[in-house]
């Protein structure tokens, strides 16, 4: 595959992204090319009218008769100069807002791969990797439009037309203009990428690696300090800066000499168009405003040209950025063909010689797991930490595909359940508390987005939040925190379990439900959680009995894994 295959085929996905606003990036277009045309005009009736005035000016001193309409040249030129400006106002106003739309485009895309994805790959990369795709990635492909599709398009059609202009004066002047002006585009693109791809492409994945390094060294400031791992730390993070120095002074060269070569390129140009409309004037073929008017034309070319060089000299970090984004779509499981129609109820469950292999693992989370949950049924897994309890929760919730066996629920197989009706169906309490920096009742409406307040205080109460909650200075209004860092442990944890009780589902899975919570609010919530589980499937994970935490309630039966 040649490289521009592989570039294509690297930005085929996104470019086809932008066709979703193809008559935003058309009229975006217009206003780029109406701009660099008023540009054009500007400096074409400037120099003929500067010209026709000096020699009409000349032949009345000589004391020729000679007159020349003032007014027509002069409206021009203050229609161009009002229109150029007016025009790049617009077309900034315009294409900005058309990035931030796309911007919003992309990063909805992103989002939608990442929900996809399972857990055993999401836990492949840190958190700060992922965070870098949302952001550092999907910003580089900002320039996909406003930098390297729209203004070389518009150069080449602005290329077209001044040489078709030139030409109508002086027919071999235009034909060599545009010959001369298309190879010289072709090597302010093509060539610059050329020159660029590698470097540019490398400080993507170096940009990655400072931003995942320095946000680690924050994160674990006090372990490197206490471990003595400091200095060596920071040695890392020199030399991750130093490379990205000597490749932007690398880039940076090579943008300064296609800005140079852009210069130069546009100065032969006029200096050619000058010298053939110098000859043409002597041939008396065209008139002597003409003669200046020509050349004067070029040299707004670069105008349409000037940014050509830069742009194309970073085209391998929009490539790689493109590239690595790339790498999650192909990480999705392929999604099998959903039910046609939702399955009457999820309290059957059954595995069937399940395994799961984490990526690097030297075993199996789960191995020949096979097991049967009939309606109705609480079926308590234990097992010490590392024995695959959470690997369980997460293959029942579809957060995690199986390496072999088979999950069927409702006796429909697990991965043709429709993606709303599952969510709805089955209800998950994870050990980790899930709180997002916003309003109390923001947080409980995640599980109910129509849930009144009538609703949210009595979930409260269920989990005797109600009282504290009444007394916070906004009520349901009151944030949170980052996390739920305004809250204890406790609290967060009977939060979580609040926002369950806003569902209505038919399998329900508690890891260590009463885990944060002292003895007393333990037992009020066993016996509200018994009340409230009646009828419906339940599995609870737990690590064993605890001296002071209740037994969950109406346990059936249980299994018990090694790990």
């Amino acid at each position: 595959m040649s490289p521009a295959d592989s570039l294509l085929n690297t930005l085929r996905p996104w470019l086809a992204a932008l066709t979703k606003r193809r008559a935003r990036l058309w009229r975006g277009g217009g206003l780029m090319a109406l701009t660099l045309l008023s540009a054009l005009g500007l400096l074409a009736v400037s120099g003929w009218f500067i010209t026709a005035t000096g020699i009409t000016g000349l032949l009345l001193a000589a004391g020729v008769a000679a007159s020349l309409d003032v007014y027509v040249p002069g409206g021009a030129i203050r229609f161009f100069a009002v229109s150029r400006t007016v025009s790049r106002y617009v077309e900034r106003l315009y294409n900005h807002d058309t990035v931030l739309r796309l911007l919003s485009d992309l990063r909805t895309q992103l989002f939608g791969v990442l929900s996809r994805l399972d857990s055993r790959t999401l836990a492949k990369r840190r958190a700060s990797d992922w965070l870098n795709r949302l952001t550092a990635d999907i910003d580089t492909l900002d320039s996909l439009y406003l930098r390297l599709l729209a203004p070389p398009a518009v150069a080449l059609v602005a290329i077209m037309l001044l040489s078709g202009f030139v030409a109508l004066f002086v027919p071999f002047a235009g034909a060599l203009l545009g010959a001369i002006l298309l190879l010289g585009g072709l090597w302010l693109t093509l060539g610059q990428a050329r020159l660029g791809l590698a470097a540019s492409e490398r400080h993507v994945h170096y940009l990655e690696a400072l931003r995942s390094r320095t946000i680690e060294q924050l994160q674990g400031l006090a372990e490197l300090e206490a471990y003595g791992g400091l200095a060596d730390h920071r040695a890392r993070l020199n030399d991750i800066e130093a490379r990205m120095q000597a490749g932007q002074r690398t880039l940076g060269r090579l943008a300064a000499l296609g800005n140079a070569l852009e210069g130069w390129l546009v100065s032969a140009a006029t200096l050619m168009t000058l010298w053939l409309a110098a000859q043409a004037w002597q041939a008396g073929s065209i008139s002597g405003p003409v003669m200046v008017m020509l050349p004067m034309v070029v040299l707004a070319m670069n105008e349409a040209l000037g940014a050509l060089p830069a742009a194309f000299t970073w085209l391998g970090a929009t490539k790689g950025a493109a590239a690595r984004l790339n790498q999650l779509t192909a990480q999705q499981r392929p999604a099998a063909s959903p039910v046609s129609s939702v399955p009457p109820s999820a309290r059957t469950l059954t595995l069937k010689n399940v395994r799961v292999h984490y990526p690097g693992a030297l075993q199996p989370a789960l191995d020949r797991l096979s097991l049967t949950l009939h309606p109705g049924e609480r079926l308590a897994v234990t097992g010490a930490s590392g024995a695959g309890k959470s690997t369980l929760a997460a293959l029942v919730s579809r957060q995690l595909y199986p390496s072999a066996g088979r999950i069927t629920l409702g006796r429909i197989a697990l991965e043709q359940w429709p993606e709303e009706a599952l969510r709805q169906r089955v209800a998950v309490l994870t050990q980790q508390t899930e709180l997002l920096d916003d309003s109390l009742a923001a947080n409980l409406r995640l599980a109910n987005p129509e849930a009144n307040d009538d609703a949210l205080w009595r979930v409260l109460k269920n989990v005797d939040l109600a009282e504290w909650a009444s007394a916070l200075p906004q009520g349901l209004k009151t944030r949170v925190g980052e996390g739920g860092r305004q809250l204890s442990g406790g609290q967060a944890r009977r939060v979580a379990l609040a926002r369950l009780f806003l569902r209505d589902p038919d399998l329900v899975l508690l890891d260590e439900p009463f885990s944060s919570v002292d003895e007393l609010t333990a037992q009020h919530l066993s016996n509200f959680l018994d009340t409230w589980l009646g009828g419906r499937s339940v599995i609870y994970l737990v690590h064993g009995t605890h001296a002071r935490a209740p037994a969950p309630p109406g346990i059936t039966h249980t299994v018990s894994l090694t790990g």
